[in-house]
């Protein structure tokens, strides 16, 4: 797949293929049918990627024309350096595509959006459960030892 595939900028013409993919994503992390993200929310995400004043940004995986995976990232200040940081958010392959070098397409494309914007680092989480994903993550970065700790206000 690799010599077909694209990482680029997503663009407004693609938001139905996105659209699809979120979707996906959503589900996989348990958020479909009344769980669901509430439209607006879609909505809202889908907007900031074209607002020049917001720091969220979006790259999508194209294979002969067609969307096969997504990425959504968010670059941001921190204490412990001048430059910002980049948290790399989303990231979602559809399940045809899995495996055949898309995922790892998709991060270098951050690794390369935060190069050019002068980050200082990238950095993810992930659910521990999704073993497969962190084959490649464990490829491609180290393991920081944070544990993440969260309330639901």
């Amino acid at each position: 797949m690799s010599e077909n595939l694209s990482i680029r900028p997503v663009v407004r013409g693609d938001y139905d293929q996105w659209l699809l993919l979120w979707e996906g994503y959503n589900a996989f992390y348990g958020r479909s049918g009344e769980a669901a993200l509430a439209p607006d929310i879609t909505h809202m995400t889908w907007s900031r990627f074209f607002d020049a004043y917001e720091p969220m940004h979006a790259l999508v995986a194209e294979n002969k024309g067609r969307l096969v995976g997504l990425t959504h990232f968010i670059f941001h200040r921190t204490t412990t350096a001048i430059q910002p940081n980049c948290y790399l958010q989303d990231l979602f392959i559809n399940e045809a595509a899995r495996g055949k070098g898309v995922g790892e397409a998709l991060i270098n494309g951050v690794f390369d959006a935060a190069r050019r914007a002068g980050t200082s680092r990238v950095y993810w989480l992930t659910h521990e459960t999704n073993v497969k994903s962190m084959r490649l993550y464990d490829k491609v970065a180290e393991k920081s030892g944070f544990v993440m700790y969260r309330m639901v206000i």
